[in-house]
């Protein structure tokens, strides 16, 4: 899905920097429910937009605010279903950077880092005292890196390029598990910047590219599953499903649609809240990009929830965005 032109004029630099800025500016997010990073799928080599030898920096933003408690597929008020505490809001502010490089057409590795900025509030129910708990810290999360062997297949006729693909890899221990508050509290490990566990990861995708239509779609699939745990805590199994189709509009403006669908088993351990954890959710994700020159594009994205069905209560949102900007060097 080759969008980007040789060059940008000037005049068409402030339209793509208010994209940009427009889709940082909206601040109430959506997390991927139980978790609080958004599945919204900025994988640009897999999509086919970058195929070729090289290098390509991603820098992805992304603001979540769960405000809302959710019971099964309902919204429940806090503090319905008593509890040793009530979960009230937890903001998600995070930052990934992804460095990916394509040795040729069909290997590729890459490595993203996420820094997370988070807030937290509960209500902790003590001695028929009603106490409130904040937590506010800002660390770097789990490393991911992962690799792919991609195929590609052309039809001259249809003037159509398929590419498929199988991606291998691993969700590393590196985030804190340790973060406190100012009174001395540890978070519970699901607030925490990281797992504290080895995750295997393994896909598959497939795309195509119609270049008579100016158009392209694409479908994923990928298992996130643990191999090594500390301090008794197990993230469940994830699985997660997207896809997605573009338009390109112009040589420099792509228009976006996008299916995320997330199957979350419960976390088990001593330090894990099993009962109010994974769950089943489907959202829908429309969103733009826009090149500035051949090596750099913006992007955006708006995510909102078709379908949630948590394990016991769980913080969701209503909605979310995702946005960011990809350079190729």
């Amino acid at each position: 899905m080759q969008s980007i032109s040789t060059f940008i004029s000037r005049r068409r630099l402030p339209l793509a920097l208010g994209v940009l800025i427009a889709a940082f500016s909206l601040q109430n997010a959506q997390a991927s429910c139980g978790s609080s990073f958004c599945t919204v799928n900025t994988n640009w080599n897999m999509q086919g937009v970058a195929v070729e030898q090289g290098w390509r920096l991603d820098l992805r933003g992304e603001y979540i605010d769960q405000d809302q408690p959710w019971a099964g597929s309902d919204e429940v008020a806090v503090g319905q279903f008593p509890s040793h505490h009530d979960e009230v809001e937890t903001k998600n502010r995070n930052l990934i950077a992804t460095l990916d490089y394509a040795h040729d057409e069909r290997w590729g590795l890459s490595v993203s880092l996420p820094v997370v900025d988070r807030e937290h509030l509960h209500i902790h129910h003590h001695m028929g005292d009603d106490i409130p708990e904040r937590w506010d810290f800002t660390n770097l999360g789990d490393v991911r890196v992962l690799a792919r062997y991609q195929w590609r297949t052309e039809n001259p006729e249809a003037a159509s390029l398929g590419y498929y693909g199988l991606n291998l890899g691993l969700k590393l221990p590196t985030g804190s598990i340790h973060e406190r508050n100012s009174d001395g509290d540890l978070a519970e490990r699901t607030l925490q910047p990281g797992t504290g566990s080895t995750d295997l990861l393994l896909g598959a995708y497939y795309g195509q590219h119609l270049a008579r239509y100016n158009s392209g779609w694409f479908a994923q699939a990928l298992l996130q599953h643990r191999l090594d745990t500390r301090e008794d805590y197990e993230p469940g199994k994830r699985v997660s499903l997207d896809a997605g189709y573009r338009y390109d509009a112009t040589p420099a403006l792509g228009l976006m649609l996008q299916l995320n669908a997330l199957y979350a088993r419960k976390d088990r351990g001593s330090e894990a809240e099993s009962d109010d954890s994974g769950g089943r959710f489907l959202f829908v994700s429309p969103g733009l990009s826009y090149a500035l020159t051949q090596n750099l594009q913006l992007y955006g994205f708006f995510q909102q929830p078709l379908y949630q069905h948590v394990n016991g209560v769980q913080l969701t949102s209503d909605w979310s965005v995702a946005s960011g900007a990809s350079f190729r060097f």
